[in-house]
């Protein structure tokens, strides 16, 4: 994609676009209003205060921590048009402040576990509507029905999906409108919560029950603000902006809406008001209505899913490109680009969506576990964000007071989260430090394989390999011989990648290829370079793909092997003579050597835990020829200790024989 057309889907302004956004974008935010009235009330009598200063959270909330901090000032980082807190990480990555990666993976990590709760408490939300109509319906088989559908047909790419999903959401977001504007008209009253006034005078009264800890419960408003971000390279900038003017409006009419009805019934509990359940979003409409209000929102439950869902797919293949996650199986079901199903990934989100349900069984108590991964998530944004509009050069009086405000806030909303930790809040932060713990085992295990890892100079072997190639003596081992290589620099190599040519048992080759991947700090690209190093005898590809792009380096080296021929700038005719007079192909062999940790090995003790740790994670993950997309007839895996020694010298005394 050309940075033209990253800056079209970012000023394309359209019916469909804007359609297409409301399906995509806003499912996780636009549920909400199914349990946040509920959580702010919680056990408490209903009385004016609370709902007003309620209400006024919820105004405020909305528009500095989702209009103002994602929709005006996040989305303008976009990586070559794609978001989320990785691309936004590949951006800081430049300005080479090593400790960034921290909030980075913490801030992934967190998505993913937000992935694992988002699914649950919002499908539980919608389908406990059915208490009103039988009190004894079980609730959970349901819900995970509903979810192993969802899981199940991941496999065949969201465009099957998505057709319908624009259309519901856009019938979600009126029905929460016009629900809301019956509710008003009837108390008009409840306007004066946008005031601040009441917001500040409910957050600093110390009576029980109120007070600053209702943070906790209206942080939920503004859940989908994240994954909003992520989701950036499949509707661009301005759909997003444009069709959050409509979205805002709705939720916050239903959020009054819900209001104006509960503050008619002043001094009661929820539960007096119906106790089979006590949610003020069904409890606004009318009786006849509400089996179809509950149908609306359990599909609108569906589609907040399945966004969370895609975003997780996403966020692991950035991971892996990045270093920070096993390499996975990754499949593309449709041609639309950026579309990917992770079938590890999938069912690993649908077991911990299924442990969720089991262990906490109502969505009230999901709540708990909920605000307090998403929280952390947004304050990693926040920090990266910080660095990010320095790099810009941003002026410092604009940098200090956005980055003040937002500390402030999102310091409050964690310390309100902190009260709900023992209560299910530990369930998402132990999802999240296990997810961490892979991320950072895995990076720091490359890191240290890489320190341990001797280069040498080509140059130095070029005499021998030229030789070696037409030493007849020694049985040919393949026509093109191929070594994947980490160097950077091309007139370099693994010193174990000579090794293997030379010592192991001498492979003799007509060719000798060496390849290197480079993975961009954008989204999509797909170059190549070729340095010739002996004419007919050594080459280096070096290839440059974007940290989305697949890697299928069997079909990429043949394309560049044939573009090469084109040029004239190689012979791959096999050079046995009865196959070259007949135009015949040599064959391909890929040599790719895995590690193992010997045990004369120089490590640290820390050092070696982290790579048995990563070894173990490796025989879990995929193989290094699938990872590259090789073709495993032609692929010789061969073992080397991590560290290469030197022979030791073992000093002996050799005995005379005596002559007597």
């Amino acid at each position: 994609m050309s940075t033209h057309s990253h800056q079209n889907i970012h000023s394309r302004l359209s019916a469909a676009g804007l359609l297409l956004t409301l399906g995509i974008i806003y499912g996780d935010i636009g549920t909400s209003p199914l349990y946040v009235m509920k959580s702010i009330i919680d056990d408490n009598k209903i009385d004016s205060y609370l709902i007003l200063g309620g209400l006024s959270c919820i105004f405020w909330t909305l528009t500095l921590q989702t209009t103002l901090k994602y929709v005006i000032i996040v989305l303008n980082a976009d990586n070559h048009g794609e978001g989320g807190i990785f691309s936004l990480y590949s951006l800081v990555k430049r300005t080479k402040i090593h400790w960034l990666i921290v909030p980075a993976i913490i801030g992934g990590s967190l998505l993913l576990a937000e992935g694992i709760i988002t699914p649950p408490i919002s499908v539980s939300s919608a389908v406990e509507g059915l208490l009103i109509f039988k009190p004894d319906i079980p609730t959970i088989p349901i819900v995970i029905a509903i979810l192993f559908i969802l899981f199940s047909i991941q496999q065949f790419g969201a465009k099957l999906v998505t057709k319908f999903f624009s259309p519901i959401m856009l019938v979600w977001f009126s029905m929460l409108g016009v629900l809301g504007i019956i509710q008003i008209s009837q108390n008009i009253e409840v306007l004066k919560a946008i005031n601040p006034y009441y917001a500040y005078k409910l957050l600093t009264s110390s009576q029980s029950g109120h007070g600053f800890f209702i943070l906790g419960a209206v942080f939920l408003c503004t859940t989908g603000a994240e994954s909003l971000y992520s989701d950036m390279g499949h509707c661009g900038r301005r759909n997003i902006r444009i069709s959050w003017i409509f979205v805002k409006s709705t939720l916050l009419l239903n959020y009054f809406g819900q209001g104006a009805y509960l503050m008619m019934h002043q001094g009661k509990a929820l539960a007096e008001l119906n106790d089979n359940n006590p949610n003020p979003f069904y409890l606004i409409m009318a009786d006849w209505f509400q089996p179809i209000g509950i149908v609306v929102a359990t599909l609108a439950a569906i589609i907040a899913s399945q966004a969370l869902i895609s975003g997780s797919f996403t966020l692991i293949n950035e991971a892996m490109r990045l270093n920070f996650w096993p390499k996975v199986k990754i499949n593309y079901p449709t041609d639309v680009k950026g579309q990917l199903y992770i079938p590890s990934i999938n069912w690993l989100l649908f077991i911990g969506c299924v442990g969720i349900i089991l262990y906490f069984k109502e969505s009230k108590y999901m709540e708990h576990a909920y605000g307090m991964s998403i929280i952390l998530g947004m304050m990693m944004t926040t920090t990266l964000l910080n660095f990010y509009l320095i790099m810009k050069r941003v002026k410092w009086y604009f940098i200090v007071p956005i980055i003040t405000i937002y500390g402030i806030i999102e310091i409050s909303f964690l310390t309100a989260n902190i009260t709900k930790f023992m209560e299910g809040g530990y369930v998402t932060i132990v999802i999240a430090i296990f997810l961490i713990s892979v991320m950072t085992t895995w990076f720091l295990a490359k890191k240290i394989s890489k320190s341990y890892t001797k280069i040498v100079k080509i140059e130095n072997y070029k005499k021998v390999l030229a030789e070696l190639s037409v030493d007849l003596s020694i049985p040919k081992y393949a026509t093109h011989l191929i070594y994947m290589t980490n160097s950077q620099r091309t007139d370099e190599i693994e010193e174990k990648v000579m090794y293997s040519i030379l010592q192991k048992r001498p492979k003799r080759a007509d060719l000798y290829w060496f390849i290197h991947v480079n993975v961009l700090s954008e989204p999509y690209k797909k170059e190549y370079k070729v340095t010739e190093i002996i004419k007919d005898d050594i080459y280096r590809i070096d290839f440059y793909l974007g940290f989305r792009e697949p890697t299928k380096i069997n079909l990429m080296f043949k394309q560049v092997i044939k573009e090469m021929v084109d040029r004239g700038e190689v012979d791959i005719t096999s050079r046995y003579e009865s196959l070259s007079k007949n135009h015949i192909i040599g064959d391909f062999k890929f040599v790719l050597s895995e590690k193992f940790l010997s045990n004369d090995g120089d490590l640290t003790f820390f050092e070696k835990v982290v790579m048995n740790t990563y070894f173990i994670m490796k025989k879990l993950s995929l193989s290094e020829e699938k990872g590259f997309g090789l073709d495993s007839s032609s692929v010789k895996v061969e073992q080397f200790p991590l560290v290469l020694h030197p022979p030791e010298n073992i000093e002996m005394k050799r005995i005379e024989n005596d002559h007597h």
